[in-house]
């Protein structure tokens, strides 16, 4: 990069995906500034006191797999920071109405046993995934790349085409009781995708894998505090940071060699139309956003009253019942309807965090998935499903604070209609996010990139996209 120009590079958003690109580039002895709209850096990572006082609750996301399994980010010497992982006794813990419960336990042969007659299928599919999470991870949580599926054609083409399957066919074709099935399904309801659609799968062999090979940890202090440690390590690299700028056009950059946008498409559109191509416009105009979510953070008076006493070994509760009620759940959303029983995402971070409630005190985070752009509020609903296994929850609430899909938008302009994923991530869009093209990041403009989750490997708190992008931008301007 030269050195005629202010900057080498400028990044536009200071989540985690634009603090990474940042990081990339200033790790090479380049010069970086990151420019943020809001007051706060963060992006999908912010945690505030959204109910009472003392009480963190982390605004978007909670708990974080991908945080430790992504390679990009244990490169980082983030703990030298400040930032601190908490491992809960379980990753996961879905109840069922009759009291048993299916656990995500790091050990498959301790999953295995909550899940009656399917221990053996379940031990089956996840070892060898669990095994090869590296490899797992280096084929898929990047952009499509031939390389490591022919070092590993075996192992990364297993993986491959159970990813492929729906939810509902990969589930029902494995397992045979209730306790598995549901399990399974709560995992790939992450996916925001229908269960009878392709790669609707994907995201449930993910998880699971993850929750074996990694774990699913949780910063303490919340989520911010991740992207505080990245901004600390950006900042000893020699990095700027510059918040309160909402960039509106790239005249208002210093000039550099290369602008890396933390932005989805039709921000890019706004952003840098009309410089834009006019055929790149119309495919970036064709990129698809998928459901938004309904967000409730809750103030307790103490812990959920579950009534299976284990869901208080894990941070996160899938709440939903079983397989058939969380497609039809997921479903209705499509449909562009509000489910009377939505899949709820439920987060106890308390429970491991004293950091985040004061004494005695509990916070919940919740969400569930709604119509693009909706206004419903659903937080009765949502009650009402943790109740439904939780006896007593309501009488324990003290305060609470709602996000509508329409107010996480203005929240944050990347979660278009409430989409938290940067876009539909399905088998169109899984790896040619945002459009077609050989490099995923470039844009026609000379020395402009995208670097948010509408790039591939999509939505997660992992740096990947960001990684890549300023990668790309290397290679490109050197």
């Amino acid at each position: 990069m030269s050195t005629t120009y202010s900057y080498d590079a400028v990044v536009v958003g200071a989540g985690p995906n634009g603090l990474a690109a940042a990081i990339t580039i200033a790790r090479t002895g380049r010069s970086v500034i990151v420019f943020e709209a809001k007051e706060t850096i963060g992006g999908g990572s912010r945690s505030m006191e959204l109910t009472l006082p003392g009480f963190v609750h982390d605004v978007c996301s909670a708990i974080h797999p991908l945080g430790l399994g992504s390679a990009f980010f244990r490169a980082l010497p983030l703990e030298q920071y400040g930032l601190e992982w908490i491992h809960p006794a379980a990753p996961l813990a879905h109840p069922l109405d009759d009291g048993r419960v299916a656990i995500l336990e790091r050990s498959i042969k301790a999953t295995g046993a909550t899940l009656g007659r399917d221990t053996q299928a379940y031990t089956k599919l996840m070892t060898p995934l669990a095994a090869r999470w590296d490899r797992i991870a280096d084929a898929f949580l990047s952009p499509l790349r031939l390389k490591p599926l022919f070092a590993h054609p075996f192992s990364l083409g297993s993986f491959g085409l159970k990813a492929l399957r729906s939810a509902s066919g990969l589930a029902e074709s494995r397992f045979k009781g209730e306790a598995a099935r549901a399990m399974f399904a709560g995992m790939c309801g992450h996916s925001m995708l229908p269960f009878e659609r392709a790669t609707s799968a994907a995201a449930g062999l993910v998880l699971g894998t993850l929750g074996h090979a990694i774990g699913w940890p949780l910063p303490r202090g919340g989520s911010q505090q991740i992207v505080s440690a990245m901004a600390a390590y950006l900042r000893s690299l020699g990095g700027e940071i510059v918040t309160g700028v909402e960039v509106k056009s790239f005249e208002m950059l210093p000039s550099s060699r290369a602008v890396l946008c933390d932005v989805t498409p039709r921000q890019l559109l706004r952003i840098a139309d009309p410089r834009l191509p006019s055929a790149y416009q119309r495919r970036l105009q064709r990129y698809r956003y998928g459901p938004g979510v309904f967000k409730l953070d809750l103030a307790l008076d103490g812990p959920i009253p579950w009534q299976a006493e284990e869901c208080a070994r894990a941070a996160t509760v899938h709440v939903g019942g079983t397989l058939p009620e969380i497609a039809a759940a997921e479903a209705a959303v499509w449909r562009g309807e509000h489910p009377d029983k939505p899949f709820v995402l439920l987060a106890q971070q308390s429970l491991f965090d004293a950091a985040r409630a004061p004494a005695g005190k509990h916070t919940v985070w919740a969400y569930c998935h709604v119509p693009s752009g909706s206004t419903c509020d659903m937080s009765e609903r949502i009650e009402a499903q943790i109740e439904r296994f939780a006896p007593g929850f309501r009488d324990r609430i003290l305060a609470r604070h709602t996000f509508s899909a329409a107010q996480l938008e203005q929240y944050n302009a990347n979660y278009v209609g409430g989409d938290i994923n940067g876009g539909v991530q399905d088998l169109w869009q899984m790896f040619t996010r945002p459009t077609i093209q050989v490099n995923p990041y470039a844009t026609p403009l000379k020395g402009v990139y995208l670097c948010s989750s509408a790039t591939p490997p999509g939505g997660g708190v992992h740096g990947l996209c960001g990684y890549y992008a300023a990668s790309a931008a290397l290679r490109l301007t050197a």
